[in-house]
C-alpha cells in the first residue's frame, strides 16, 4: 500500500461540500486528515491518502476537477 500526503485548499463555494468523503468512496483510497483549518469562507486540510498508487493518482486528479487546490506535501508516493 502506498501513502501520499497533500494539502488541499478550499475556495468559499466548496467549503460545505463533502469532497474528502466523496473521494474516499469514489476511489479505493483511505483518507486520513492530519491537520486542518476550515472556517466559514475558506479552509485547508493536510490529507494523507493510502492505497494503490494508480488509485491515489485518480483521487488527486478528481480533487483538482472538483475545484480545490492540491499541493503535495511529500513529492513522491511512498510505498
Amino acid at each position: 500500500m502506498a501513502s501520499f500526503k497533500i494539502r488541499i485548499s478550499f475556495p468559499e463555494e466548496k467549503i460545505k461540500e463533502p469532497i474528502i468523503y466523496k473521494i474516499g468512496h469514489e476511489f479505493k483510497v483511505v483518507t486520513n486528515i492530519r491537520r486542518a483549518d476550515v472556517r466559514e469562507k475558506t479552509g485547508w486540510v493536510e490529507l494523507e491518502l493510502n492505497g494503490d498508487p494508480a488509485e491515489i493518482e485518480k483521487a488527486v486528479e478528481s480533487l483538482k476537477t472538483k475545484g480545490v487546490k492540491v499541493e503535495p506535501i511529500e513529492r513522491n508516493i511512498i510505498e
